[in-house]
This record gives C-alpha cells, structure tokens and sequence, in this order.
C-alpha cells in the first residue's frame, strides 16, 4: 500500500479521540501509516458486557479499549478470532474473552491505564491506547423539554421516547481529570483526529473530561474532525454534518479544530431502505453552513458495505486522512520530522 511516511523516526505522530466502532475502523487504515499513533477512548459506556463488568468489578468499561487494541493489534489470525469470541451461554453469555482478559489485566494491574498497556503489550499492537482518565465517570444527557436521564446505555431510548433533541450531556462526578498521559499525548501530536463516532456518547464525553479541550486548544497539531456517514437514531436524527461540528463546538470550543472530513459516496439503496427504517439516513453534508463556522470540508469516497452495516473503508478514510495532513499541517511539523 503507498505510504506518504515510514515506521521510524520521520513517522508523525497522530492522535486519535474518540470510541466505539468508528474508532477502531480508522485505526486499522492508519496504523499502516505510523506506529507513532495513540488512541484516547472514552469511558462512559455502561451498558451490555462492558456495563457488567463495570458493576461487577468496579472497573472502568473494557469495550471501545478492547476494540481499539485489536485493530491495533499484529496477532495471528486464530488469536484475534479468540479475543473478539462472545460467550452464548451461561453466566458469561454475552460477554467477550477480550473484556475477561482486560478485567483479569485490570486486577494484576495497579490502575486501569497500565492494565490497558500491559494488554497491548501482550498483542504486540502498533502504537498505543489510553483510556482519556482512570475515573469512575458516568453520562448524563438533558433534552430540550427539560428532562434528564443518567447513563449511556439510557440515552438513546429516552429520546426516542421524547421526540426531541438532546441539548447537552455532562460527565457525573464533574470535574474530573484526564489522565496525564492522554494530555502528553494531544500536546505533542502533529495531528490530532476527532471521530469517527456517536456525537452525544463517543467523541463528546472525551471533550467533557477535564484538560482535553484545553490540550487541544494549546496544541500546534493539525486538527480533523472526521464525519459519521450515517445519522444515529436515538441521536442524531435529522443532523446536518454542520449540526454535528456546532455540537462539538458547543459542548467544548470553538477552537477544537478547523478541518473536517466527510464522506462523498452514496450507500446502496438497499441499505439505505435498511437505515430508513431504524429511522436513519446518510448525513447531509451543507457546506456554506460548515465554511461559517470556520471549517474547511474536504469530501471523499469513504463508504463501504460491512455486511448489512455501513461503514468507513480503513483503508481509503486512512489515506485521505494521511493527504489532508501532508497538504494542511504546518510546515513546522515537516520541519521537525524532517519528512
């Protein structure tokens, strides 16, 4: 595959922010662009066999660091297979090996941040993954008739529910701090990359968690936010792509970034008529509306089909993500990588 950068010391170095799917898709396309990449993830999720765990062992939930380390991972194929295996019986029905051996890591572990290196180490990933702080931290969303509910795995059915948009989250107990290692890491990025990601439960909560924003504001980085391809229900329906940048900059600042990078392609029709009717549709992309908030739209083909999902293409949102950055970064950042 054409490589813009190598493996060694030239390589930049990119910090990614975010959690969930979208996430882990855009770590496996930019891993073969550097290994001097670092995934900061969230760890708000409470629900399915992140959200036991979390109850059972007061832990932070293992999933979205799970996901990030295997697409991070160089692991045999066998090996992989094992850490994504759901259990579909019993007590741990549900339940993913790669969670159990998180939480095993966890207990032999003096935090949660050196439970998560000690995995990657054991699956020889490319780069490294950091929970964005080792706090027990929960989401609260509050919508525009003025109800509240607590919980992640909570929010989308509430506001199906109510039929209105979510005006803000919150992180409960606030403040709180990021972890050490996450602000290190956005300080000393050449490129910082927001999403691929649930708005309101994926890329948001990170910016809520004390230090982030500020790191991000303070940092001389190229910085890019990258655009779901889909609306979500319970989350964004009816969401601009220019909706989905105002809400980052609302809950955060308006200085997070001023790149943004979405897809051009049109999914097949009979996926859409399979979105259509879970109440989802392809996000409208409206670019006088994203240009007045200071941002600059690059657009791309970068769908694909994942089964009866769409998803961004590794590959093909890498290599766009890795052209804005040779196009768009700093000099200084050339200079000093000697690129």
């Amino acid at each position: 595959m054409e490589s813009f950068f190598d493996h060694g010391a030239s390589a930049p170095a990119i910090t990614c922010i975010g959690g969930g799917t979208g996430l882990s898709t855009m770590l496996r396309g930019l891993k073969r662009y550097t290994a001097n990449i670092t995934a900061i993830v969230t760890v708000t999720d409470d629900g399915g066999g992140s959200g036991v765990l979390r109850e059972e062992l007061g832990m932070p939930p293992p999933g979205d660091i799970r996901s990030c380390i295997l697409a991070l991972s160089n692991i045999e194929p066998t090996m992989e297979q094992l850490m994504s295996y759901r259990f579909s019986s019993g007590s741990l029905e549900g339940q993913s090996f790669g969670n159990l051996l998180l939480a095993a890591m966890n207990g032999i572990s003096s935090s949660f941040d050196k439970a998560v290196a000690r995995m990657g180490e054991v699956l020889a990933i490319t780069g490294r993954v950091l929970p964005v702080t080792n706090e027990d931290i929960r989401l609260m969303a509050e919508f525009e008739d003025g109800s509240v509910v607590y919980g992640e795995s909570k929010i989308c059915q509430a506001k199906q529910e109510r039929n209105c948009r979510i005006k803000r989250v919150q992180i409960v107990p606030s403040p709180v701090l990021a972890l050490p290692e996450s602000l290190k890491a956005i300080q000393e990025a050449d490129l910082i990359v927001l999403g691929p990601g649930s708005l309101y439960t994926s890329i948001i909560p990170n910016l809520l968690v004390g230090g982030v924003v500020k790191a991000i504001e303070n940092s001389g980085a190229a910085k890019l936010y990258i655009g779901n391809i889909m609306t979500q229900p319970g989350e964004t329906e009816g969401y601009t792509a220019s909706d989905h940048i105002r809400e980052l900059f609302r809950h955060s600042s308006s200085k997070l970034f001023d790149m943004c990078l979405v897809n051009s392609l049109t999914p097949p029709p009979e996926l859409l008529r399979r979105y259509a009717d879970d109440g989802a549709a392809p996000i409208a992309v409206d670019p006088e509306k994203i240009e007045k908030l200071g941002v600059e739209l690059f657009t791309a083909p970068l769908a694909e089909r994942y089964k009866d999902l769409v998803r961004h293409n590794p590959e093909l949102l890498a290599r766009e993500i890795m052209g804005i950055f040779r196009r768009r970064a700093p000099t200084r950042i050339f200079e000093r990588r000697k690129i």
